[in-house]
């Protein structure tokens, strides 16, 4: 099982100035210490329930354009891009940048994008749900033509693209994988069977400390996203499926596992077929925490930067 972390969190003692600094910290202690992955939020407020919109918060794609120059092997991500945030050409191109320069280690994390008080803080165009997913739809298409070098237009519904010309191509082969964000089962799902390599699920110990709901909710969802895969004619084990989490503590803490819960979760998650966990964390100690008493107990571990 692949182990990686996300930073969902930028407040520090030493107030803006000392928010790089620690960043870099978190990066390069989970790049040496054999992490797989690093993830950070698309957002530009900080979102609920982890905090008030006040609260700092990094642009993702700059945040990991720092993170590839200063790492040598642990992949690079968004958890999630909000799709509504960008035109699809340029973020495949920005995608397509990371992964260029960090030498074919980035994925495209992608969902249809939810914080409304974002959008209308920031002057973006906020459209109804539907239409949210059917611009997803048609920015994966994009994504697809543009990575398979082809350079025509595309013509959809939302997006009007005259010539999806991508160069440099990534270094990712195929392509940089695609993640899709989220558990809709109807939506969400579908896409992930039809279009990704990836999809990300919510997983951690239930509130009376057991794995009972939660691991019946995952089985539940893994199950629907089969069932789309077969409808798509797609090999359900094409996709790599990743799950996201609380934080790991020497000590309970409401938002955080000690180091034994989240070696237990691994496990329950392995048993469903998870090939990759992710753990949120706030400080470079939490790495180095996850990596010593959690990562050596990972099952089924496999070679770093592995994608199913």
């Amino acid at each position: 099982m692949r182990i990686g972390i996300q930073v969902p969190i930028f407040d520090h003692p030493g107030g803006d100035a000392a928010i790089g600094p620690a960043f870099a910290d978190i990066v390069r202690t989970a790049d040496i210490a054999g992490l797989d992955s690093l993830w950070v939020m698309d957002h530009f407020f900080q979102i609920p329930p982890i905090g008030e919109a006040e609260r700092p918060m990094l642009e993702g794609y700059s945040a990991l354009s720092f993170a590839a120059a200063i790492t040598s092997r642990i992949k690079l991500g968004t958890m999630v891009t909000g799709n509504t945030y960008r035109y699809p050409g340029l973020l495949v191109k920005t995608a397509t940048t990371l992964d260029v320069l960090s030498g074919g280690r980035a994925y495209l994390g992608i969902g249809a994008g939810w914080f409304e008080r974002e959008h209308l803080g920031l002057g973006i165009p906020f459209p109804s749900t539907a239409k949210r997913f059917e611009r997803l739809e048609e920015t994966l298409q994009i994504a697809r033509q543009m990575w398979a070098g082809e350079a025509g237009p595309f013509d959809g519904e939302h997006y009007h693209l005259a010539e999806t010309l991508c160069l440099p191509m990534p270094l990712s082969k195929p392509h940089p994988p695609i993640l899709i964000g989220g558990g809709g089962e109807k939506k969400t799902l579908r896409l992930v069977a039809r279009y990704a390599d990836a999809c990300n699920l919510f997983a951690g110990p239930d509130p009376d400390g057991t794995f009972d709901e939660g691991m019946a909710t995952i089985r539940h969802k893994l199950d629907v996203l089969r069932g789309h895969c077969e409808t798509e004619g797609r090999p359900y084990d094409a996709i790599e499926k990743t799950t996201l989490g609380m934080s790991v503590a020497r000590q309970p803490h409401p938002m955080a596992m000690t180091p034994e819960v989240a070696v237990d979760l691994l496990g329950h998650l392995a048993e469903l077929g998870v090939d990759h966990h992710i753990f949120g964390v706030m400080d470079a100690a939490t790495v180095e925490l996850i990596a010593t008493e959690v990562l050596p107990h990972a099952p089924h571990r496999e070679t770093a930067g592995a994608v199913a």
